[in-house]
């Protein structure tokens, strides 16, 4: 950062505060799962509801987030999302019932959708595009090392405060984030009105998606008819977005073929992660012989591996091309997760340990180039809407892959099931560095992409002198 203007040093330090504050929370809370459920004398299945509303908000909220911005301003509504985690963290201090605790989740959930919407579109324009690789890997390292130091902050927490505290110890960073703000790049926003009934439609779309997937385990037909109920308001909403220039739902980027392959590759790559973190540890218990504290170390190399890489790549000027990184990253990935998979379980903590953060290079690597790409990829004034649809790839990938390792262990054994999940990791990987390398056979210079060029005539995206719906009828 030694090249860094002290307002460019103050804008990140807004972004990272910001993003490390919500990616802190998450963690901090998983541990304290027991103690609520202890406090409010409730079930443990009610008591995961705290997490589950956590990331159903996250999911409602991203898309909208980028929307909104797209009228008020980014550095508005990043500022506004921060205030509102802030608030919400508060309530959920002072709330008094299980009840009131997931409502203040939700809020917080919601603020938090702001902060990861717009974060590294806030840092594209504060930093430029020469510079947004740096901008990322920064980003990565913070969410990374947040990411593996939350359990142990929310111990701590717990032994030295009641669980309120774990709600109140973020509200300085919060502050801090909140006053360095103001650094941020102003935007004057006005670029489309709000179209509240897609924002409707997306969040009855996603409540039922959500709800679906949480009885399908006992409710299958449930589960179906609330899938397919939700088909109606999906083709609507993509009628509504083919119609407008800023579309809430962002089928415009989608449309570069570039940015489409990206985003497919990243789902991949959320996979993939997802099923390797959730079926390591069950490998290790029936490696480590229920050894807590080495399986712990074991798998803290995961999130140190993605540090490592960010820290190096954010330092290093990387000599491969964004599509060749993406590639290396996921077959790395996939290499780990599969040597993961084939270690007999008397290999011990070592070369556990090692493929651990193999798999952690390479997820670092592969997702640092591929946001690189998604985010050069869109135009400048679409930067927020490719921070939303990041950050729903993200949240897909890995509730995806949550499901797919519950299916194999509810189809397999114990035994059976976690070797099986990481070897199906792997192939998630493999196909993300495919996708990575099929895309770059597509891609165009980067200066050169514009959404008008990929897009149908009728969508304006170059505003005509009197601008009118792209479906409305044409003159003789």
């Amino acid at each position: 950062m030694t090249s860094l203007s002290a307002l460019q040093r103050t804008a990140i330090l807004a972004v990272l505060s910001a993003m490390a504050l919500a990616v802190l929370d998450a963690g901090v809370v998983n541990v304290a799962l027991p103690n609520l459920a202890a406090h409010f004398q409730a079930p443990p299945s009610d008591t995961i509801l705290i997490v589950s509303a956590y990331q159903a908000a996250l999911l409602v909220g991203l898309l909208p987030s980028a929307h909104i911005a797209g009228r008020y301003g980014d550095r508005r509504i990043f500022t506004a999302g921060i205030g509102l985690f802030c608030g919400a963290s508060l309530l959920c201090a002072l709330a008094p019932s299980l009840p009131l605790l997931i409502a203040a989740r939700i809020l917080q959930g919601l603020g938090a959708a702001a902060i990861m919407a717009l974060g590294v579109a806030l840092l594209r324009a504060a930093l430029g595009n020469d510079r947004l690789g740096a901008g990322i890997a920064w980003n990565a390292l913070t969410v990374a090392l947040c990411s593996a130091a939350a359990p142990t902050i929310g111990a701590a927490i717990l032994s030295l405060a009641p669980w309120p505290g774990l709600f109140l110890a973020g509200l300085p960073v919060g502050a801090a984030a909140m006053l360095a703000s103001r650094a941020l790049p102003k935007d004057q926003g006005k670029r489309s009105a709000v179209d509240t009934p897609s924002i409707a439609l997306h969040i009855a779309t996603v409540i039922l998606f959500v709800v679906a997937f949480k009885v399908a385990a006992t409710q299958a037909l449930l589960a179906i008819t609330l899938a397919f109920s939700a088909v109606p308001f999906v083709a609507i909403l993509v009628r509504r977005a083919r119609c407008q220039r800023a579309p809430m739902l962002p089928i415009d980027l989608l449309g570069l073929r570039a940015f489409a392959v990206q985003m497919g590759a990243s789902i991949c790559c959320f996979i993939g992660q997802s099923i390797g973190l959730v079926a390591l540890p069950f490998h290790l218990q029936a490696a480590l012989s229920h050894d807590l504290l080495t399986m712990a170390l074991v798998i803290s190399c995961w999130p140190l591996g993605v540090a490592c890489t960010s820290l190096v790549v954010g330092r290093v000027k990387c000599g491969l091309k964004p599509a060749a990184q993406c590639i290396a990253g996921g077959a790395i990935l996939g290499a780990g997760l599969l040597l993961l998979a084939s270690l007999p379980l008397f290999a011990g903590a070592f070369p556990l340990a090692a493929s651990t953060a193999l798999c952690g290079v390479g997820f670092g690597l592969f997702q640092l180039a591929n946001n690189r790409t998604l985010f050069l990829a869109a135009p400048l004034e679409r930067a927020a809407a490719a921070g939303g649809l990041q950050g729903t790839a993200r949240l897909a990938g890995q509730t995806t892959g949550t499901l797919i390792t519950a299916l194999l262990f509810a189809l397999g054994s114990t035994a059976l099931a976690p070797p099986a999940g990481l070897a199906i990791a792997a192939m998630f990987a493999l196909a993300a560095a495919l996708l990575a390398g099929l895309g770059a056979t597509h891609s165009l210079p980067i200066r050169d992409m514009s959404v008008h060029e990929h897009c149908p005539p009728q969508q304006p995206f170059i505003p005509p002198p009197a601008p009118a719906p792209c479906c409305a009828p044409r003159g003789r």
